[in-house]
């Protein structure tokens, strides 16, 4: 990179405090400025490059998914009839997409790299030259499903929804009514883009870093729920609905399954994967859902247990519009990981 590039590229290292570190644990997920270098403001090699370093923290079949929602900017465009404007030369754009690294990669102190932008967000730390957190992670998809020649579907996310589904239909009626906690589903996910995962009402503004295009009824919840429909599906420190330890062996495998298409997107050796296949890791799961059970009608769920928050959304466009976040409710960003690490090199530094 030239020396502008870098000026936008390039932020301060982990854990610096202050505005910096702010800056690097805001996240968002929509078409908003995510901060960083866009592909626009990139040559086509250094373009290839930014490609090979999302490859390098995702799985194969998690790279394939992040370029084909990178892809669906141009399908999204064509639903719309190429006519959304929001002032810029192209809304609708996969050219909007935006690099961050934070600090010096391969250093000795901890650096780290975000990339998205519209249905993307990818956040990963390096501390000790070993990754040590992928999260928040946000897919998304729109359409969530499109036609491909020959009576064939394109969709990238169908398998968290589907496995989800069949799951939640196979509880016996007395589980059913604890999974389901509201018959209605919020308009979006319930952590939202929190950076710490609480149980804090998320406004329509915060999607999106403040400018010109903040959507209407921006104080609105972004959930859409108020009353006693928001405290129905609050996030609390105890898990609400079923606990894995609840299911019947075939309905554990189908939740194993599920929670491989969020933590399969990054590669053997970083997932938290294998960690499930501790029986007592799997029984402190719990399923929790809220609206229809119906396939085609508005849905939410979520899997939530130690160290792990999944939510789901297809609310929007005719139930055609996806959003996927996986969270590690104690270490998103690397936070418990950086402090550990300036804790242990304080000690270091005071004992010599």
């Amino acid at each position: 990179m030239d020396a502008d590039q870098r000026k936008v590229a390039i932020g301060p290292p982990p854990g610096v405090g202050g505005e910096a570190e702010a800056e690097r644990t805001r996240w968002f997920y929509t078409p908003t400025d995510h901060g960083g270098l866009t592909f626009h403001e990139q040559r086509p090699a250094q373009h290839r490059l930014v490609m090979r370093l999302v490859a390098s923290g995702l799985s194969e079949a998690g790279y394939t998914t992040v370029a084909t929602v990178l892809g669906l900017e141009n399908v999204l465009d064509r639903v719309e009839g190429f006519s959304v404007n929001w002032g810029r030369e192209r809304t609708r754009d996969p050219g909007m997409y935006y690099l961050r690294v934070f600090g010096e990669p391969g250093g000795r102190q901890p650096w780290g790299w975000r990339f998205g932008s519209h249905h993307v967000s990818l956040n990963n730390l390096v501390v000790d030259g070993r990754v040590a957190a992928t999260t928040p992670s946000f897919l998304g998809a729109d359409p969530a499903a499109s036609p491909l020649l020959g009576g064939a579907a394109l969709r990238p996310l169908g398998t968290s929804e589907d496995l989800a589904r069949e799951l939640v239909r196979s509880l016996r009626p007395e589980l059913a009514a604890r999974a389901v906690l509201l018959s209605r589903a919020p308009d979006d996910i319930v952590a939202g883009n929190s950076t710490r995962i609480d149980d804090r009402v998320v406004r329509r503004s915060e999607l999106w870093r403040p400018g010109p295009h903040v959507p209407d009824r921006a104080e609105h919840p972004a959930t859409g729920l108020d009353g006693a429909n928001r405290r129905a599906l609050a996030l609390t420190p105890a898990a609400k609905g079923v606990p894995g330890a609840e299911l019947d062996a075939a309905q554990r495998e189908l939740l194993h399954a599920l929670l491989s298409t969020y933590l399969d997107r990054v590669p053997d050796g970083v997932s938290p994967l294998p960690r499930y296949d501790d029986p007592a890791a799997l029984d402190a799961v719990h399923l929790a859902w809220a609206g229809s059970t119906r396939t085609g009608e508005p849905h939410y769920y979520r899997l939530q247990g130690p160290r792990l928050l999944i939510e789901w959304t297809n609310i929007h466009r005719g139930v055609n519009h996806a959003h996927a976040a996986w969270r590690d409710p104690e270490n998103d960003f690397g936070g418990d990981v950086l402090a550990a690490h300036h804790a242990l090199h304080h000690a270091a530094h005071h004992g010599r």
